[in-house]
């Protein structure tokens, strides 16, 4: 305070901290070694809705680096779902890769990496894009082919040579192959404090129906401190407005003797 620290101990008290996400306005995950210290279950902070690490060639690094993504589509393991994406200095960050971050970080937990595709012209079938390579380039470079037949240019142009092994690249239907589903090998997420939110916090089987600790009777929890993810815009806010009115409601039987 104003005039110095002020001990207090209120008769019930509601735990809103956030999560690890945003040190710089005070979501640290300072918290987590407290209340892991009084018996609370709790599972280790996480990035969420991050960013992943790719391991770019300095050329795709220098000239490519914020560059958008637009209308392709991203599958992993059976989920696919078309959209936006930033290529970056280090890999790739988006709404379509927040969408699958934890799905990609739980598999590099497992398996020190994973792999998702691509889909650089998500609105086109593969036929078309077959028929389209077929058509004679004549003294035309392939670069040139891509951006007059399919309208492939730019930042998916240079994913595309990134990736593509070079004998593919000669090879129409190869090509045509690797432009509707190229593979981009993610090897680890960006830091939490880079993140937009995070995993993990404190688990609901430690916790009562009024979001209570079960070892600290009267204190609450609500928000990016419980052990809950989803994706990024309103859902995120939804959950923490709707976990704090548990709580808070939660804290005001407790003070009143309603339970």
């Amino acid at each position: 305070t104003p005039h110095g620290p002020v001990r207090v101990a209120p008769a019930a008290g509601v735990l809103a901290l956030g999560g690890a996400s945003w040190p710089r306005l005070g979501s640290d995950g300072a918290w987590w070694p407290w209340l892991h210290q009084r018996g609370v279950d709790l599972a280790p902070l996480r990035p969420s809705n991050c960013g992943f690490d790719v391991g770019w060639s300095e050329h795709l690094r220098q000239r490519w680096a914020g560059a958008p993504l637009k209308g392709v589509a991203l599958a992993f393991e059976g989920w696919r779902q078309a959209g936006e994406m930033v290529l970056t200095a280090t890999g790739v960050e988006g709404s379509l890769v927040y969408a699958v971050s934890a799905r990609l970080r739980e598999r590099i937990a497992e398996l020190g990496q994973a792999t998702f595709h691509l889909d650089l012209l998500a609105t086109r079938t593969l036929d078309w894009v077959r028929r389209e390579l077929a058509h004679p380039r004549g003294p035309r470079s392939l670069s040139t082919h891509l951006k007059t037949r399919l309208g492939l240019s730019g930042a998916k142009a240079a994913l595309l040579w990134e990736t593509v092994p070079k004998a593919a690249q000669s090879d129409p239907a190869q090509l045509a192959a690797f432009i509707k589903a190229l593979p981009i090998r993610v090897v680890a997420p960006r830091p939490i404090d880079e993140a937009i939110s995070s995993a993990g916090g404190v688990r609901f089987e430690g916790l009562d129906e009024h979001l209570m600790l079960r070892p600290l009777p009267g204190v609450f929890v609500a928000g990016e401190m419980l052990d809950w993810e989803a994706p990024t815009g309103g859902y995120l806010l939804t959950a923490c407005f709707s976990t704090g009115r548990v709580a808070g409601k939660g804290a005001a039987d407790w003070v009143q003797g309603g339970r």
